[in-house]
């Protein structure tokens, strides 16, 4: 158990379990991706972690609203969670596989806010999802069966 996780649950109001604590570390030893419900159910499975998908659900609506995570809604695909990032950055998105991509460009960055200046919005947060095509189509197309 990492003392780490038991403090932020704790500082989050959340009561200490196994599950959150299993699931919170599941999702910081894979910091850069983003899983839906079902795809930590299925990782937890195949650890042989006995954590139904009824409380995988509910622990990551809890994380969301705690802001331990960040749950994207990307278009046409069902939600999935990632670490609230330190750092701010956007997302590329396959749309056959559903593959995603993070990337930071200070130039599209700035460009963002200069754009709100002019319209005299003053930015406070902001998300870029881009749509496009895997150029790995052997990759691609296995993600899709």
């Amino acid at each position: 158990m990492s003392e780490e996780n038991i403090k932020l649950l704790k500082k989050a109001g959340l009561k200490i379990t196994e599950p959150r604590l299993t699931i919170l570390a599941l999702m910081q030893e894979n910091k850069m991706s983003h899983f839906s419900a079902e795809d930590v159910y299925k990782m937890l499975l195949e650890r042989g972690e006995d954590i139904g998908l009824a409380t995988v659900y509910r622990v990551l609506n809890q994380f969301d609203e705690a802001n331990i995570l960040i749950r994207h809604n990307f278009e046409g695909n069902k939600s999935v969670f990632e670490l609230a990032p330190t750092e701010h950055h956007d997302h590329i998105i396959c749309v056959d596989c559903g593959k995603v991509f993070e990337f930071n460009d200070e130039v599209i960055e700035k460009r963002q806010r200069e754009i709100s200046e002019e319209h005299g919005i003053k930015l406070k947060t902001h998300s870029l999802y881009l749509y496009g095509k895997c150029s790995d189509i052997t990759n691609c197309d296995e993600k899709k069966k």
